[in-house]
C-alpha cells in the first residue's frame, strides 16, 4: 500500500530529474520540456524506502522509464546514484536515487516481476483523515506466478548497456528498460514487467529479469 501525502516537494521531482537526466547516456529529449505521463509505486516490505516508476516525454514522443527510490537518509554507497534531494512537505528531507542503486528496490522490482506481482494500491488522504483509494496513473504487471523463485540481486553490478540499466549477480540479470520501446517482446527463459497507461492505451515492457 502506498500512502500519497497531498503536500509540496521543494525542489519538484521534475526539477531534480531536468537536471539529472541530460547526464544519463540513454536520454536524448529535451530537459527543459518534461511531461510527465504518471507513475506507479511498490511496496517495500519494511515500509522505509519509497518506491516509484515515472513515464516522461521529453518534447518529442519518446517516452522514459525512470525508477526512483525515496529515503530518510542518504542511501550507503549510494553517491553516484543520488537524484537530488528535496523538502517534502510531511517526511522533510528525502534523498531520492537512480533506483537501480538500491538494493531494496532490485529486490522488490525482481519479485514483483518473478511471481506476477503489480503496482502498490494507492491511497490519499482526505481532510477529515480517512484514507480514500485512488487509481494509479500506470499499471504493471509481472509475467510470472505466484511462488515463482525471485532473486535477491542486493549485491549486484549496475552498468548501462545501450538503452538500458542492467543489474546483476551470478545468478540474475535484470534490465531496466528507460527508452520505451512498443515492440519489445521477451524472451521465453525471460520474466517481463509489463506497463499499461494513457487514455490512449499505451502499453510496453518496462524491465526484464533472467533468472538462471
Amino acid at each position: 500500500m502506498a500512502l500519497m501525502h497531498q503536500t509540496t516537494m521543494t525542489p519538484s521531482k521534475l526539477e531534480l530529474l531536468a537536471a539529472w537526466l541530460p547526464s544519463q547516456p540513454w536520454f536524448v529529449g529535451d530537459a527543459n520540456s518534461l511531461v510527465s505521463l504518471g507513475g506507479f509505486r511498490l511496496d517495500d516490505p519494511a515500509g522505509e524506502v519509497g518506491l516509484e516508476g515515472i513515464l516522461l516525454t521529453a518534447g518529442d514522443d519518446t517516452v522514459y522509464y525512470v525508477p526512483l527510490s525515496y529515503r530518510g537518509a542518504p542511501l550507503e554507497r549510494g553517491a553516484d546514484f543520488l537524484v537530488g534531494t528535496s523538502e517534502h512537505g510531511v517526511l522533510g528531507t528525502r534523498w531520492i536515487s537512480d533506483a537501480a542503486g538500491d538494493p531494496v528496490f532490485r529486490s522488490v522490482m525482481a519479485a514483483t516481476i518473478a511471481t506476477g506481482g503489480h503496482q502498490a494500491d494507492e491511497f490519499v488522504q482526505d481532510e477529515s483523515g480517512n484514507r480514500v483509494s485512488r487509481q494509479p496513473a500506470v499499471r504493471v504487471q509481472g509475467s510470472g506466478r505466484p511462488g515463482d523463485q525471485a532473486p535477491e540481486l542486493a549485491e549486484a553490478t549496475v552498468e548501462q548497456v545501450g538503452p538500458l540499466t542492467r543489474v546483476s549477480d551470478d545468478l540474475a540479470v535484470l534490465d531496466i528498460v528507460h527508452v520505451v520501446d512498443p515492440a519489445l517482446v521477451s524472451r521465453d527463459d525471460q520474466y517481463a514487467l509489463r506497463a499499461s497507461w494513457g487514455e490512449h492505451g499505451g502499453q510496453a515492457i518496462l524491465a526484464l529479469l533472467y533468472a538462471g
